[in-house]
């Protein structure tokens, strides 16, 4: 696989990285303001405490795997601007 195309395909994964990265987020500030409504719901008014996890940790989810993506891009881009390893000589093998 040559430079160009998996630089060109990783370009995809890193905004994929930053949207899962902000969705987490999103989640995390629109909780405080949706469990009031959400608690006002008969059927949902016994079960708020697992209603306010599970959304948490969809958001923990959404974030870990968008610092995932982000941190698998910059350790690709760092793995393939570094000289390549090995013997400096061929005869040396």
């Amino acid at each position: 696989m040559n430079r160009k195309s998996r630089s060109s395909r990783s370009i995809p994964q890193l905004i994929w990285g930053i949207a899962l990265l902000l969705a987490g987020l999103g989640v995390f500030v629109r909780i405080p303001q949706v469990m009031p409504q959400i608690a006002q719901l008969e059927v949902f008014a016994g079960a708020t405490w697992i209603i306010r996890f599970c959304f948490y940790l969809i958001g923990i989810i959404l974030i870990g795997g968008g610092l995932k993506k982000i941190a698998g891009y910059f350790k690709a881009s760092q793995s393939a601007s570094s000289p390549p390893q090995g013997p400096s000589d061929p005869h040396d093998s």
